[in-house]
């Protein structure tokens, strides 16, 4: 039986995944990286806990519940960003996250120093 390994956008989702669970104890339903030339997008299905879903419901839970992943995200994201770092070869040179409160739907950017070819993030470069 062969096993290959996971490409660099399944390498950098699982990065993500075990990020969220560690800043928050909460695992997404589903983590999907694209990458577009030097952008690389996150996307955290289900990243709410039930609680934080029951908060988001009033406006000004919703704006708590921004604020505090929004700093939850800051404190957390250099480790994040290195694992990116590690798995891509290039550095991230600015990091954003925003949490969608109605669909519970997290979205983080990383700009890159620079892209990286479609053959080596999809793992279909061959040496």
């Amino acid at each position: 039986m062969h096993e290959s390994n996971p490409n660099m956008a399944q390498q950098v989702a699982q990065a993500a995944s075990a990020f969220q669970q560690q800043s928050n104890g909460h695992v997404p339903e589903s983590v999907t990286a694209v990458l577009s030339e030097d952008a690389l997008v996150i996307t955290l299905r289900g990243a709410l806990t039930p609680a934080e879903e029951a908060l988001a419901r009033s406006p000004a839970g919703a704006a708590q519940l921004q604020e505090f992943h929004r700093q939850l995200f800051a404190n957390f994201c250099p480790s994040l960003q290195q694992e990116i770092e590690k798995i891509t070869g290039v550095t991230v040179r600015e990091a954003t996250a925003h949490v969608e409160t109605t669909t519970g739907t997290m979205v983080q950017v990383f700009l890159l120093a620079h892209g990286v070819s479609a053959e080596i993030w999809n793992g279909t470069h061959v040496e």
